[in-house]
């Protein structure tokens, strides 16, 4: 007499797991298939975008150099996120905006402007213009001022 074992209870998430994990294989199949032997990618178009984009997104590690000059980890792990999204179909500014909403505006060389880019690119030129005027005013006010070798008429 043979018994049935039961299946368990477990069974569905495995087989659910497994569907993901084969759909993940397959989807990451597709990123390895835009890029070439050398690591590029095959449209040219796609190619510029990223190079583009690398050069204007700045090394968090380095903070003096893009994601495209620098070699550290988070710099490669960033160049392919940068490149997952080209190859999803993202545009230039989604990905820009994606990269900020993450990592703030720092991580961009050249933040668009804005009122508070605006403040901060100002702010300089404001206070040389204050600092002008400043030493405009003190300067006229001791020229109206008598010379102290001049010989003031007193009484006599």
């Amino acid at each position: 007499m043979s018994a049935k074992v039961p299946a368990p209870r477990y069974a569905g998430r495995l087989i659910a797991a497994l569907l993901i994990a084969v759909a993940l294989c397959l989807l990451g199949g597709v990123t390895a298939r835009a890029l070439d032997a050398n690591g590029q990618l095959e449209d040219p178009t796609l190619q510029a975008r990223f190079e583009r984009v690398v050069k204007d997104l700045r090394c968090l590690v380095c903070q003096n150099e893009s994601i495209a000059d620098s070699n550290v980890e988070l710099a490669r792990d960033l160049r392919r996120q940068v490149r997952e999204m080209l190859v999803a179909g993202k545009s230039d500014d989604e990905i820009f905006d994606f990269m900020t909403d993450r990592y703030g505006e720092f991580v961009r060389f050249n933040p668009p402007l804005d009122r508070k880019t605006a403040l901060i690119w100002g702010a300089p030129f404001i206070v040389l213009l204050l600092g002008i005027l400043i030493i405009v005013r003190v300067v006229r006010g001791r020229s109206r001022m008598p010379l102290d070798d001049e010989a003031s008429p007193g009484p006599l």
